[in-house]
């Protein structure tokens, strides 16, 4: 009995050791998952995320980019630069904290990418709206008060033919540059057309607004 009770001792220790070696393996792995620099999901664990999500309901995926972001960086530093990220992803990560489900991801450069939960299409205007309004909203920089504007593309993917992420990547991409194009704001791309999306004319607060509804052929 003695020599059970010794052994069990000495044992301690090493399971110790092991548990502590596996969290520490496990925090290793968790960050080669994410961006170092926005805290977000890289590209390839986004896409394994976003994969499992679509499998499982109707979602708007999301790609954003950031326009102007160049001259912010000419104009103030990388560093400058750098907080824009920075706030961006925590934009991101205000915007999904209750909508459970949700994925988000940066790229790479100042492009970000989001699957998100969506049973009503009706809503998506606003889901739209006020995303691009907590991206463009002014942030603090060594005493300065700066700001990005964003272009953002969706789809929704219970309108694509088929259930792929690449396909509503692709989709959410196109209508992303049409809203570049359009000066900003955000596109709903229609899922079964691969050029036909409906863009707002919204601009961030360093632009004019623009009224209105417009598709792009």
């Amino acid at each position: 009995m003695s020599e059970i009770v010794t052994a069990l001792a000495g044992a301690g220790p090493l399971a110790a050791g092991w548990a502590l070696h596996g969290m520490w393996t496990w925090r290793r792995l968790d960050a080669s998952r994410r961006d170092p620099l926005s805290g977000l999901p890289t590209r390839a664990a986004f896409e394994r995320q976003a994969a499992r999500a679509l499998t499982r309901g109707p979602h708007v995926v999301l790609v954003i980019d950031l326009d102007d972001f160049k001259t912010l960086n000419d104009t103030h530093g990388h560093a400058a630069g750098d907080e824009a990220i920075r706030s961006t992803a925590a934009s991101l990560n205000d915007a999904f904290a209750h909508r459970r489900g949700s994925v988000a991801a940066r790229l790479g450069g100042d492009e970000f990418a989001a699957v998100v939960p969506a049973t009503i299409p009706a809503a998506l205007p606003r889901l739209l709206d006020g995303l691009h309004s907590l991206i463009t909203a002014p942030f603090a920089y060594q005493a300065q008060t700066l700001a990005v504007g964003a272009s953002l593309g969706a789809c929704y993917t219970p309108e694509l033919p088929v259930r792929s992420l690449s396909l509503a990547l692709g989709r959410a991409d196109e209508a992303m540059y049409a809203a570049k194009r359009n000066g900003g704001g955000w596109c709903l791309a229609d899922g079964s057309m691969p050029v036909r999306v409906t863009t707002t004319g919204q601009r961030t607060g360093r632009r004019a607004s623009a009224a209105g509804r417009r598709s792009v052929r």
